[in-house]
């Protein structure tokens, strides 16, 4: 089905008819960033390199919504070429892409600073830093042709404040978050004079996640500074309710700023 034939269902609501691609949509965040961008009336392009939580996650979104339209394709995001791939393939089949949202994340951790092993730095470098430079080169201009598009990148309060046993996961993450102000800088020179950018590139930025089943596990726990995932999933749908220059460039904190 093309852009035209969407369900009515799907133009409704204040992102009716745009459309969000979303990569690293299989997991925990992703899935309810799905729902929430459906329920917000937006046709999704959602991407993992995970098929079975991809498809879980896409199935959520058309069970809380019926009539969304979401389309899914299992990416290697490490693989540039493919990223492009689903990007073109995306913006082909829903006729626009007027947003991308980067979920894609990763932990790796030591209990000191010495006792840093490099080999997270090599892993970190790639789930933090290369995907989001290829989804940002893929989605660049389909977001400027948009009019109105969003850049989101969800980092971490590490990246401003790291400590001696996250040097390897905070770095990537500020590496991530100053790839993404680059980003915000390009479309600040492509608009045109005394108007605004055609596109917003921005960073939201947690301390850690929190889903329900972190919850039921350790009900006595409080969770102190934790954004839940749809909590963050509002705040991303929010993003285009705001003009893009007062995105554009930005580092929206959803914690506590240290």
């Amino acid at each position: 089905m093309d852009a035209t034939g969407q369900d009515s269902q799907e133009r409704t609501g204040p992102l009716g008819g745009t459309v969000v691609a979303v990569a690293g949509a299989g997991g925990p965040a992703g899935a309810a960033v799905l729902r929430a961008l459906t329920a917000a009336g937006a046709a999704v392009a959602a991407a993992d390199a995970d098929a079975v939580r991809l498809a879980d996650a896409v199935h959520g979104a058309r069970e809380a919504r019926p009539g969304a339209r979401v389309t899914h394709t299992v990416v290697d995001l490490l693989d540039p070429a493919a990223t492009r791939d689903w990007a073109e393939r995306a913006e082909r089949e829903h006729g626009r892409i007027d947003g991308l949202v980067h979920l894609v994340g990763g932990w790796r951790g030591s209990r000191t600073f010495g006792q840093t092993d490099l080999a997270d730095w090599d892993l970190l470098h790639g789930l933090l830093i290369r995907t989001v430079q290829h989804t940002s080169l893929a989605f660049e201009e389909p977001l400027v042709r948009s009019g109105d598009g969003r850049f989101v990148l969800v980092s971490a309060a590490g990246a401003t404040h790291p400590t001696a046993g996250n040097a390897a996961y905070a770095a990537a993450k500020a590496a991530a978050e100053a790839w993404t102000l680059a980003l915000a800088d390009s479309f600040r020179r492509a608009a045109p004079q005394d108007g605004p950018p055609p596109a917003a590139a921005t960073v939201l930025v947690v301390k850690a996640l929190l889903t329900d089943a972190m919850r039921a596990e350790r009900p006595d726990r409080a969770f102190p500074g934790h954004t839940h995932v749809t909590d963050l999933a509002d705040a991303i749908t929010a993003q285009w309710s705001k003009p893009a220059p007062d995105v554009n460039g930005t580092r929206q904190w959803l914690t506590p700023r240290p």
